[in-house]
């Protein structure tokens, strides 16, 4: 190749990669995102950056391998092969970035990818077409889709065998014990076959397959600004790290490479921003059903219909695998008669319907409550936290009193996948964006708490001095999560953890005092029989001196005592008299002791004030909390103990304050605050947010558990003393869901010549997810098809879309009550679900 075309095609080829790449099939976010991208940078970016660049350079041609060279050199440290834009190379010759970073060492206020939004939680794979170098595989990932949640997170590749049409398939797995794909058996393997493959082009099918989980790893907030604001900032150190004087030309060269650079910028920009808008656009809800005791259903005829419906057998099922009864439950067990008549038995009055297995009949049993939103114990929701957090911001904002998350904490054990070496960075950006989200949620006398443990707990503070500032920093609470010491250790063993705590507004939060214990108040007696009731005495001396304090005091038994040397009495002669003269002063029972001061119990503050150092005795440790599930039924990875979070909530809240948990793992939280409504008869009510399996797996399963019995063991309720429970769970509309659906092939993209490509909305004229709409041009109506979008014939409606909790989050409105026809809020606002107004679901389908 010519020297002279090398720059030109290093250039667009890393363009090409971006927005191109393999030629891919099959049905996904990512399969529609790549086809959307390859389509956007043929017909529009490429032959438009053509145009302009033939433009630029024709008064200076020999200036164009320059030209390209530049633009190389400058955008191939912010375009990543994944397709994000931030970082991603910082050479150690360009000084500038250096002062604020280095490739060596991570920071701790994540500068690298700080103006990102954080989008994976989760390596998410779809079995692939792909065609490389001419040569077509197949890559099936079914097995992928069935992991679990604690699976190794790298991918090994296996051939499997040659199609008719030539298609190489191949068989992907999670990697066992540290297992690498065999690439030289692999290509033997072909070779039988008769297939003559290089391991480069092998190599780069494995690639493309893994990019689809890589793939908007970030999502730049602001692409035109932060990369104009690094081009001026190259474009400064390049004038100025060489010569200093410019010709005419020179000057006019330097220019169309700052013109051509913004229209790259321009042009890349306008994906970017459209990807941002899919990635904050508020989420259909999905799939909700409520799951609410027998003894919460108002009308017993009703209760009479679920034991007869079709749907109870499945609900039988249910609480049999659960281990709630066993098998030989039958329906007609719920009810008993006596000389009352015929009502709840007793000891079934806490079972959990479920209302899925009851569609017809779950509007009936909504109907028994006037205010249902205010009537529920909680949300329990299936989502990528950040989607949870944005739609639901409208709904909640400044209503959560307490937010307790427990990330995870960015060790080698735990779940969070971060890309190549931004380790530190890439976890604080994901946490910075979603707890600037949760920050809103928060009334002024919010509480946030957040476990953590040392290996990130300095960086985690320092991001939340960030947001909350620092005057609203609490305290940093240890609490101890073993029991006995680690021998195998490589240093000192780790007993603790700790638990981050920041208010909104540090002036308008009090801490909840904590119950005395029986220990404590027994430590009171009345060994004189004061009618005052019971008492303890505390010292009378203080060890700030003052001579004023320093006298003489005769005890009744007329012995003559004096403060110890160097302190002295806590009150004046006089004032100590008053207390003798109204008994408050003790001699001890023979009258010839050091005189003390009687406190009383009734003039004891009812209440303690939480301490900073919290011991296994007082909330558990890790090894009671894995119990605690074992008896339930369930294994999980480090959950937190129920006493733990119980005392977290008992002292973060009021006793009608919402709850909110973003990072749910087993349900832990919710347990724990269904427990504490139940010993202070209190009315808090949870909002957790899960994205994993054990979302249906665990948390879901383990509420309905303890809604029946707090006592467990061997997977057996050892009672029946559960709570009256209701609670509704849902899930959201995703960002890959979106994508999936999404249309863009209708745009026209650079083609209007009345418009400006690099500044107008290239893609107004797209579908989107338009096809949900029907419009009626002659009654100037418009239709709004929800089943078109998330069809499920199964469901009453013809949709998995749950309009009247969309509608909600939508205008921010608690809902009163649900009919067929409407959805009521509590400001008397009623919405139709059979035809709902699309202007306020316009957001949600057309987004611009």
């Amino acid at each position: 190749m010519a020297i002279k075309d090398y720059h030109e095609k290093q250039f667009f080829d890393a363009l090409n990669d971006i927005f191109i790449g393999a030629k891919i099939e099959g049905e996904s976010g990512y399969i529609n995102l790549m086809h959307i991208k390859s389509r956007y940078y043929q017909d529009g970016v490429f032959p438009q950056l053509k145009k302009d660049i033939d433009e630029a350079v024709q008064d200076f041609p020999d200036f164009r391998e320059e030209l390209f060279d530049k633009l190389y050199s400058f955008f191939q440290r912010y375009f990543s092969e994944s397709g994000s834009i931030y970082f991603r190379y910082t050479p150690l010759h360009q000084n500038i970035y250096e002062k604020v970073y280095t490739d060596e060492r991570d920071v701790v206020l994540f500068w690298k990818t700080h103006m990102l939004y954080y989008v994976k939680t989760d390596r998410l794979f779809k079995s692939l077409a792909v065609e490389v170098d001419g040569v077509k595989f197949w890559f099936d990932a079914s097995a992928l889709e069935l992991k679990r949640a604690n699976e190794k997170r790298e991918v090994i590749f296996s051939y499997r065998e040659k199609r008719a049409d030539g298609t190489l398939v191949f068989e992907v797995r999670y990697s066992e014990r540290g297992r690498k794909t065999n690439m030289e058996d692999i290509l033997k393997a072909l070779k039988r076959e008769g297939v003559d493959l290089s391991d480069e082009t092998l190599d780069k099918a494995f690639r493309v397959f893994e990019k689809q989980s890589e793939v908007d790893f970030f999502i730049n907030k602001d692409a035109r600004a932060f990369l104009r604001e690094q081009f001026d900032l190259w474009m400064y150190q390049y004038l100025f790290e060489g010569q200093n004087v410019w010709s005419e030309q020179r000057l006019a060269q330097l220019q169309a490479l700052k013109s051509i650079a913004y229209k790259v910028i321009d042009f890349i920009s306008q994906f970017e921003d459209e990807l941002v808008k899919i990635w904050n656009k508020p989420k259909f809800v999905l799939n909700s059903n409520y799951v609410i005791t027998l003894d919460r259903i108002q009308d017993l005829g009703l209760v009479e219909q679920l034991s007869q419906h079709a749907g109870m057998p499945a609900q039988i099922a249910e609480w049999q695998e659960l281990g709630i009864v066993d098998e030989t439950f039958q329906a007609a067990d719920i009810f008993e008669t006596d000389l009352t008549g015929r009502h709840l038995a007793p000891k079934y009055e806490h079972l959990p319907i479920d209302t899925k297995y009851f569609k017809d009949l779950e509007l009936p049993i909504l109907a028994g409550f006037e205010h249902l939103d205010q009537a529920l114990d909680g949300w329990l929701i299936k989502s990528e936290n950040y989607q949870a957090l944005n739609t639901l911001l409208p709904k909640f904002r400044e209503k959560v009193q307490t937010i307790y998350i427990d990330p995870p904490y960015n060790t080698e054990n735990d779940e969070f996948v971060y890309k190549d070496k931004f380790k530190h960075s890439s976890w604080l950006t994901f946490l910075e964006n979603r707890l600037r989200l949760s920050r809103q949620l928060m009334g002024d006398d919010g509480v946030f708490f957040t476990s953590i443990d040392d290996n990130e707990q300095n960086k985690l503070t320092t991001l939340l001095m960030e947001i909350f500032g620092e005057e609203n920093f609490v305290n940093q609470i240890i609490w101890q999560k073993k029991y006995s010491p680690q021998n195998d250790a490589k240093w000192l063993s780790d007993n603790h953890d700790f638990i981050t705590c920041f208010a909104n507004d540090k002036f308008k939060w009090r801490p909840t005092l904590l119950s005395r214990t029986e220990e404590q108040d027994a430590r009171y007696q009345n060994p004189d029989n004061d009618p005052r009731g019971l008492w303890k005495s505390s010292g009378l001396d203080v060890k700030t001196y003052s001579a004023e304090y320093d006298y003489p005091i005769t005890t009744p038994s007329g012995r003559v005592v004096y403060p110890p040397k160097g302190r002295c009495w806590r009150c004046s002669k006089e004032r100590f008299q008053e207390l003798v003269n109204d008994n408050r002063v003790w001699f001890g029972p023979n009258g010839d002791s050091v005189p003390s001061i009687k406190r009383f119990l009734t003039e004891v503050k009812q209440g303690l004030t939480p301490l900073t150092i919290w011991t296994y005795n007082e909330v558990g440790h890790n090894q009671e909390a894995t119990q605690e599930l074992k008896k339930i039924g369930f294994v999980f990875s480090s959950p937190k103990p129920v006493r733990l979070i119980k005392k977290v909530i008992q002292i973060g809240t009021k006793q009608d304050s919402i709850v909110l948990d973003f990072f749910a793992g087993s349900g832990t939280t919710a347990h724990a605050l269904i427990k504490l409504n139940q010993e202070d008869q209190g009315h808090r009510k949870f909002i957790l947010v899960e994205s994993e399996d054990y979302f249906s797996n665990i948390i879901l399963p383990r509420l309905k558990k303890i809604a029946y019995s707090f006592n467990w063991k061997n997977s057996k309720p050892q009672d029946n003393n559960g709570t009256k429970v209701f609670f509704k769970y849902y899930e959201l509309e995703q960002y890959e869901d979106v994508l999936r659906r999404a249309h863009y092939e209708d745009a026209t993209l650079f083609n209007d010549p009345l418009q400006d490509p690099y500044h107008s909305y290239v893609f107004r004229p797209d579908l989107k997810l338009l096809e949900s709409l029907e419009a009626d041009a002659q009654a100037n109506t418009v239709h709004f098809h929800p089943e078109r979008l998330y069809p499920d014939p199964a469901s009453p409606t013809g949709t998995s879309i749950d309009i009247a909790e969309t509608l909600s989050h939508l205008r921010g409105k608690w809902i009163r009550r649900i009919t067929a026809d409407y959805v009521e809020f509590e400001d008397d606002e009623r919405m139709s679900l059979t035809d709902p107004d699309w202007q306020t679901l316009k957001p949600m389908i057309w987004w611009q």
